[in-house]
């Protein structure tokens, strides 16, 4: 369907075109999202600048990592433990790979 999505009068393509599309035909399921939850538009370079800052300081300050697509999929059990091994070692031992390697040994408190 995203193929369907036409330029804005911004000529940027809109996320809210798209959730438009889905609601006209009942595809549309939305989730309000609670406390802990940002959503930045990063659709020019000082918004995704500013989004890029946002994730850095949350990172640093709370020491975690924001969305590790290797440890989601470890946790809705997507990928296995070597899976997960594999790709640490693949970052080695900067601050990725350490995370990685700290999901694994259940280092990561949710």
């Amino acid at each position: 369907m995203a193929e369907k999505v036409k330029p804005s009068e911004r000529g940027e393509l809109e996320i809210t075109s798209l959730n438009d599309m889905y609601l006209q035909e009942g595809r549309l399921h939305a989730q309000l999202l609670g406390r802990g939850f940002t959503w930045m538009d990063a659709g020019t370079i000082d918004s995704l600048r500013r989004a890029t800052n946002f994730v850095c300081m949350i990172e640093q300050y709370q020491g975690m990592s924001i969305s590790a697509p290797e440890e989601i999929a470890y946790r809705f059990k997507w990928i296995g433990k070597e899976q997960l091994l594999e790709s640490a070692e693949k970052y080695g031992k900067g601050p990725y790979g350490e995370h990685l390697r700290a999901v694994l040994e259940d280092r990561i408190v949710l």
